[in-house]
């Protein structure tokens, strides 16, 4: 796991390249503090900062292969390195134990070609020196990030992190409006667009190549092919032979995902999805795992007591934290300056990892990701619910309809919200991907300032899923948008910075492509039980996880915000809502941000908090101070 970093100009000196490429680099000292390295070729600086996982002492970056034609950085994990350095050694002469060189190999063999064989999570770029052009790609699922910014010139700035471009003083730093807009229906902003107006983001499954001042950028992976059945595939045709088949598949993932050469374990919640994987850690490695959890003082927030039990059941050496709100609120400043891009999660990752990495470990293992492939969010209920009815719908008079939604328009937040959905629900994907708007149009709309409030704009991936899942059913649409939505767009990226920060490398094996492309292709019936989510999972583990784990309440793991907001937060909100703040960027339509504030508080609404907290984080992130830029 790395920061990667480079600047592509032909006309630039080296020199002033290496600059500006060194201070990327130590923008992102967190993401590797074992070693870093900064070369030049021709047109090309690349610079890299190393968290050494395989190969401690080797591995050495930027890397160049013997005839000093392919030079490399990466960031990442390439888990079948070794079946693909068996492959490549007629070609290449290994010096070393490490996935980056197997990497080098491969794109040097096989060029783009390389991408379908990798299994793992990665960003990197390689600068062919013979052809002057450049390699930039990015996993299947965007598990790792990488970020551009082309100049008028033709040339090129690439990072890990936003905030490593800025630093480069090459790149500025003026806020995307539209980004904020979409910001405010998704917690996110959604890629290709970033936060900031100069600069890009690869979407999952892309590459691109720089080449005579113009880089084109291609998908190589989509959402059909995660859906499509790979070589030799054989559904299963019973609910005993799927559970067989996912327990191999289970084991198979986990057993990729722990390789290392340093210090590994997991975080461990008391729910189904992190206990799955530690049991499984348990049983593959023989050995007594490090897990990690976050606990609260408010009991009824807190899985302290239920992920402590499944240690003990499942012989963890556990190590629990209390996370206050106190805490967290003399910490904010730190945590906001830690952000790539505004979110309304993550906290929750950020002390995890920092736990983990005082704990012991360089390597921790998430459960991210099965609630996605096995229906285990309640938002799987509300889009089969609106299937059904949406038929419906469309045949109701026009002036019926317009009169509904005009009501619906001026009542609660979920009022407003069907209201949007019955409006722009065109296709099983808009409907999938609607149910995870934050603020409804009308309020969005409200809370920008004159001139800002853009219109309706679907999620960026819509287009796309609806295309490729055309004919795919109801609950594949659904979990490949949680995908290519939720999962990449806030989970995902979320993971990344908070791990990132404490020099922790943080594995999803449940984002797994082999994985996801197995369960992906299996009757949906064997994967999902409305009333019994996440049971095939569970049924596929049922030997090795604590019996009463089956039998507890699903409870989704959310920090105490709504309390800490009325608490030890609320000085940092009044702070972030006055006048003055809301105003300082000319973004935002102050009185409606300060009432929704007010309405909070006076209020007892338990979900509004979520979009509360995320309207403060967004407002703090864009007047957070940000390094001198172009």
């Amino acid at each position: 796991m790395c920061g990667i970093a480079g600047y592509i100009n032909p006309e630039l000196a080296p020199v002033l390249r290496v600059e500006a490429v060194e201070r990327m680099n130590a923008a992102m000292l967190h993401r590797g503090p074992d070693d870093a390295g900064v070369e030049s070729w021709g047109d090309a600086t690349l610079g890299m900062r190393r968290l050494a996982i395989f190969d401690p002492a080797h591995g050495h970056q930027p890397m160049s292969t013997p005839n000093g034609r392919w030079h490399l950085v990466f960031n990442g994990a390439i888990y079948n390195f070794r079946a693909l350095r068996a492959e490549l050694a007629s070609s290449h002469d290994f010096k070393t134990e490490c996935d980056t060189e197997v990497l080098l190999a491969a794109v040097a063999r096989w060029g783009q070609g390389a991408l379908p064989r990798l299994r793992g999570m990665f960003a990197f770029a390689a600068w062919d020196s013979l052809e002057r052009k450049l390699l930039i790609a990015r996993d299947s699922f965007g598990i790792k990030p990488i970020y551009v910014h082309t100049k008028p010139d033709g040339s090129l700035l690439f990072a890990s992190e936003l905030n490593a471009l800025l630093a480069s003083g090459c790149v500025a730093g003026d806020i995307d409006p539209q980004a904020v807009s979409d910001y405010l229906s998704w917690l996110s902003v959604p890629a290709p667009r970033t936060i900031y107006q100069s600069v890009k983001s690869l979407q999952p499954g892309e590459c691109g190549v720089w080449q005579n001042g113009r880089l084109t950028i291609t998908a190589y992976d989509t959402a059909r092919s995660l859906l499509t059945p790979p070589a030799g595939f054989t559904a299963a045709r019973s609910k005993q032979e799927f559970t067989a088949g996912l327990r191999a598949q289970l084991e198979d993932t986990v057993r990729a995902h722990i390789v290392a050469d340093v210090p590994v374990g997991a975080f461990l919640s008391g729910g189904l999805d992190s206990t799955a994987l530690v049991a499984l850690m348990t049983r593959l490695s023989g050995a007594r795992l490090k897990t990690f959890s976050i606990g609260f003082e408010d009991a009824g927030y807190s899985e302290a007591e239920a992920a402590a039990s499944n240690a003990r059941y499942l012989g963890a050496d556990h190590h629990a934290s209390v996370l206050t709100g106190a805490r967290v609120a003399t910490d904010i400043s730190t945590l906001i300056a830690s952000l790539d891009q505004p979110t309304g999660d993550g906290i929750n990752t950020y002390y995890a990892s920092q736990a983990a990495r005082a704990g012991g470990v360089t390597v921790a293992l998430s459960g991210l990701g099965a609630d996605e492939l096995f229906g285990g969010y309640s938002s799987l209920g509300n889009t089969f619910r609106l299937d059904r009815w949406l038929p419906v719908w469309n045949v109701v008079p026009g002036p019926i309809r317009s009169a509904l939604l005009t009501r619906w328009d001026r009542g609660n937040t979920r009022s407003r919200k069907l209201a949007d959905t019955l409006r722009h629900a065109n296709s099983p994907a808009s409907l999938a991907l609607l149910q995870r708007r934050v603020f409804a149009e009308s309020t969005r709309r409200s809370l920008l300032a004159s001139g800002i409030a853009s219109a309706y704009s679907p999620h960026a991936a819509e287009a796309a899923l609806a295309g490729d899942l055309r004919d795919a059913s109801l609950f594949s649409v659904a979990s490949m948008a949680d995908v290519r939505g939720y999962m990449s767009d806030v989970l995902l990226r979320d993971s990344d910075v908070m791990s990132m920060r404490h020099s922790l490398e943080l594995r999803v094996p449940f984002v797994d492509r082999p994985f996801v492309n197995w369960v992906s292709c299996q009757p949906a019936a064997f994967k999902h039980t409305p009333k019994q989510p996440k049971s095939a999972l569970a049924d596929a583990l049922a030997d090795l996880l604590p019996p009463d784990l089956l039998t507890r309440k699903k409870r989704g793991f959310t920090l105490p915000y709504a309390v800490w907001m009325r608490g030890p937060l609320k000085p940092f909100l009044e702070d972030t809502f006055s006048s003055a703040s809301v105003g300082r960027s000319g973004l935002f339509d102050a009185p409606a941000v300060q009432a929704h504030w007010q309405s909070f508080l006076a209020g007892n609404d338990t979900l509004e908090w979520s979009r509360v907290w995320s309207l403060a984080i967004l407002v703090a992130f864009i007047n957070r101070p940000r390094p001198a830029s172009a």
